[in-house]
């Protein structure tokens, strides 16, 4: 078993809800670094009461990450080890991870990824839409003349495209799908491992009806069928 490299910056995947869904490497590591830099400590102190890990956390997240990346940078140069989370899932897709990430490879600091859980990855594997190629586009804008344009300008993207949705931009945004792309497979996966759990699956203009007029949330990933998809069994 390797030892913990001093002066490292391990990207370690954590659960997205299901605090099982860890790797034995991502615990040890989280065990023997010398601090986590967690986008909310609050979230990851339930992962570290579950595991009995009781390393040092910081908190490492969108509004604090300049100021924030200096002091971790400082820190890896004098040889700690430091373990990033994100609130679930991989750092660095569509968090404030990217930014610590990017001046670590600036400053020549060493990374090692600890691969695990993705919510995107999930998705996919569960929607039964083509996954040999596929296009992972995040949240899309929060404003919708800019949605759609956005959208517009993917409407001929063949691949299997994912997205990522806030519950009360939700409705909206799959309004906004089917009004560009036309009525597409797609299937909406929301709390993906958590109790409560929900894939809605089926054409555009089947899903919207059974999210309208609903009180929704959790984390919500979309995956919609490309313009040219293979025929499927649904």
């Amino acid at each position: 078993m390797p030892d913990i490299k001093p002066g490292c910056l391990y990207i370690v995947s954590t659960p997205i809800g299901h605090l099982e869904d860890i790797t034995l490497r991502a615990l040890r590591i989280l065990k023997e670094v010398s601090v986590v830099a967690a986008e909310d400590t609050r979230h990851t102190q339930k992962l570290f009461n579950h595991y009995q890990i009781h390393t040092p956390m910081t908190s490492y997240h969108d509004h604090n990450k300049e100021e924030k990346t200096e002091v971790l940078l400082q820190r890896l140069k004098e040889g700690h080890s430091i373990a990033l989370v994100a609130d679930a899932g991989t750092p660095g897709i569509s968090d404030p991870g990217y930014y610590l990430i990017n001046r670590c490879i600036q400053a020549g600091t060493p990374l090692s990824p600890i691969p695990g859980p993705s919510a995107f990855l999930a998705a996919l594997a569960v929607s039964g839409l083509p996954t040999d190629a596929f296009l992972f586009e995040g949240f899309l804008p929060k404003k919708q003349a800019g949605r759609l344009k956005h959208l517009l300008e993917l409407k001929e993207e063949s691949r299997t495209i994912i997205l990522y949705e806030s519950p009360h931009r939700l409705v909206r945004c799959l309004h906004d799908l089917h009004e560009a792309w036309g009525d597409r497979r797609a299937i909406v996966a929301r709390e993906l491992t958590k109790l409560f759990e929900e894939i809605v699956r089926g054409r555009l203009s089947q899903i919207i009806p059974k999210m309208e007029g609903r009180s929704i949330r959790g984390e919500i990933t979309l995956v919609i069928e490309g313009s040219r998809s293979i025929p499927s069994m649904w």
